[in-house]
C-alpha cells in the first residue's frame, strides 16, 4: 500500500542557503526514504513560477521565495528555485521588497495559503518578514532550517526564553523599529514554542547545544547535495572562502585584507570564493591586492564544492561552510581548516559577544583542521564528545 501523503508544507526562504536546506529536509521527508508516510508528494514538474492565486494545494511543498534586493543573491535565487522545480516542488517568486506596498501585497497574497498550510518551513527565524508571516498561520508543525550560524543562536534564545535577536546585534540597545516591532516578535516566539498540541523542529547542520523543551532536533548531513551532485575532481593546492563579518561591521576592512593575504600566501591559494554580501569595492581592493582570482559562485558554496573541481584544502574564517562542507565533502579527500579571528580585527561597533560567537563556531567545528589568527600553520582539531544524543 502506498504511504499517505502528509499535509501541504508552505516554505519561506530569504537566501539560497536557506533553500538549498529545504530541499535537503524535503529529501529526509520523501517517502521512498521511508518517512512513514508523512512525506512529500511532487508536485508535477514546471519551468514557470506558480500563478499568483493557486487553487487548493495538494499534499507536497510549495516554496515562497522572498526575494531579496541584491542582485547576487537573487541570481543564486533563480538558479536553486530552477532546481527545486527539477526536484518536482512548486515554486512561488514573491517581489516582497519591490517598494513600499510589496510587503502589503505579499502578505496579504499569501494569507489563503498560509490559513490553508499544515506544516511551515522557515529559513530564518530571526527575520521580520517570517514572523509577521508566523502570526497568521494555524500550521501545527513548524520546521526551521538553518541559515547559517544563526540557528546556534536561535535555538539558545528559544531554549532561555529570550527574545530574537541576531548574534552580531545582541548587547546593543533596541531601535525604534525593534521596539514597535517588538510584540510581532513576541507572538512570533512564542508559536515556535512546542507547546498545545504544536510540533517545532529544527533541521541543521550546526551543532546545536541547547534544544528547547519539546523541540526535536535532525541533523542535517546533506544527503540530497551529496546524490545530486559530484564527486568534484579535486584540483592541487587550496581555496580560501570569503565572509561578510567586514559589511555587517564586525571585522575591520584592512585587518580582514591583511589576514587574506597572509593566508593565501601561507598556503598558497590561488582563488577567493566571495560571499554573496561582499561588496564589490571591496572585493575589488582584495583581487587587486592579493593577486587571488575572485569567484563570485551562482549557487552555494555547498553546492559549488560537491560539483568541482575544487581545491585540496579549502581555508575558510569562522562561518556556516566550516560546519556544512565537511559533511557535503565527505569521501572526497578536501580537507577543511578555519583560521581563527583574532580579537584584534574586531571593530568599535562589534557587539561585545562577537569574539566568544566566532571562536564558538570554530571550537564547535567537527573535522576541520584549526589555524591560528596568523594563517601560516594549522592544528589538527579534535572536536569535545558530544554532550548527549541529540547533539552533532
Amino acid at each position: 500500500m502506498a504511504p499517505r501523503p502528509g499535509p501541504h508544507t508552505l516554505a519561506f526562504v530569504e537566501s539560497p542557503v536557506q533553500l538549498l536546506n529545504v530541499l535537503e529536509w524535503a529529501h529526509t521527508q520523501s517517502p521512498a526514504r521511508g518517512s512513514g508516510g508523512a512525506g512529500l508528494v511532487p508536485s508535477q514538474k514546471r519551468r514557470t513560477a506558480t500563478p499568483a492565486t493557486p487553487s487548493e494545494p495538494s499534499p507536497g511543498l510549495t516554496l515562497v521565495v522572498l526575494s531579496p534586493t541584491d542582485p547576487m543573491s537573487r541570481g543564486q535565487l533563480r538558479r536553486m528555485a530552477e532546481l527545486a522545480r527539477d526536484e518536482g516542488h512548486e515554486v512561488r517568486w514573491e517581489e516582497a521588497r519591490g517598494g513600499a506596498s510589496a510587503p502589503f501585497r505579499t502578505i496579504g497574497g499569501l494569507a489563503p495559503l498560509l490559513r490553508r498550510a499544515g506544516r511551515v518551513v522557515m529559513g530564518d527565524p530571526f527575520s521580520r518578514y517570517v514572523q509577521l508571516l508566523l502570526t497568521i498561520t494555524r500550521a501545527r508543525d513548524l520546521v526551521v532550517v538553518d541559515d547559517g550560524t544563526a540557528t546556534m543562536e536561535f535555538a539558545g534564545q528559544l531554549a532561555r526564553g529570550e527574545r530574537l535577536v541576531r548574534w552580531h546585534r545582541k548587547g546593543g540597545r533596541p531601535g525604534p523599529r525593534d521596539l514597535l516591532f517588538a510584540p510581532v516578535s513576541a507572538a512570533a516566539r512564542r508559536r515556535l514554542a512546542a507547546s498545545g498540541g504544536r510540533r517545532v523542529e529544527v533541521f541543521s547542520a550546526m551543532p546545536v547545544t541547547e534544544i528547547p523543551e519539546g523541540v526535536t532536533l535532525t541533523v542535517n548531513g546533506f544527503a540530497w547535495t551529496r546524490a545530486r551532485f559530484g564527486p568534484p575532481r579535486v584540483l592541487a593546492g587550496a581555496d580560501l572562502v570569503g565572509t561578510s563579518l567586514v559589511e555587517t561591521g564586525v571585522v575591520d576592512g584592512d585587518r580582514y585584507l591583511d589576514a587574506v593575504r597572509t593566508l593565501a600566501g601561507a598556503h598558497g591559494a590561488k582563488r577567493y570564493f566571495a560571499h554573496r554580501r561582499e561588496s564589490a569595492d571591496k572585493l575589488h581592493r582584495l583581487a587587486a591586492e592579493t593577486g587571488l582570482e575572485v569567484v563570485r559562485p551562482d549557487l552555494p558554496l555547498e553546492l559549488i564544492a560537491r560539483r568541482g573541481p575544487i581545491g585540496r584544502t579549502v581555508l575558510s574564517f569562522p562561518s556556516t561552510v566550516v560546519h556544512t562542507l565537511p559533511p557535503a565533502l565527505a569521501g572526497t579527500g578536501v580537507r577543511v581548516a578555519v583560521c581563527d579571528i583574532d580579537p584584534g580585527w574586531l571593530t568599535s561597533r562589534a557587539s561585545p559577544r562577537a569574539g566568544d560567537f566566532l571562536s564558538g563556531v570554530t571550537d564547535s567545528a567537527h573535522g576541520v583542521d584549526r589555524l591560528s589568527s596568523g594563517g601560516a600553520y594549522a592544528v589538527p582539531y579534535a572536536p569535545p564528545a558530544a554532550p548527549g544524543a541529540s547533539d552533532r
